[in-house]
């Protein structure tokens, strides 16, 4: 007799953070800039430290609500003050 109910690991994986992150220069490219084509722009913002994004092991890797914030938080910053 069992007592406790053995995980799959299917089961134990968060399905909300599997749809927020983005995997690989390829996807986050395309969610910023609308095309896979920018991933050189992409490694050199990630370089400098300007743009949101962590490793996994080999692979670089964003989550897209942190990048939504963080491109909101640059608009802010370059709209003109008003009045």
């Amino acid at each position: 007799m069992k007592l406790h109910k053995e995980l799959d690991p299917k089961e134990a994986l968060n399905p909300e953070l599997a749809k927020d992150l983005l995997k690989g220069a390829d996807e986050i490219s395309e969610f910023i800039f609308g095309s896979r084509g920018s991933r050189r722009k992409l490694y050199y913002l990630a370089e400098c430290s300007r743009i949101p994004v962590f490793r996994l092991g080999s692979v670089l890797c964003a989550r897209r609500s942190t990048l939504l914030k963080w491109i909101s938080g640059q608009e802010s910053r370059a709209l003109p003050p008003i009045g």
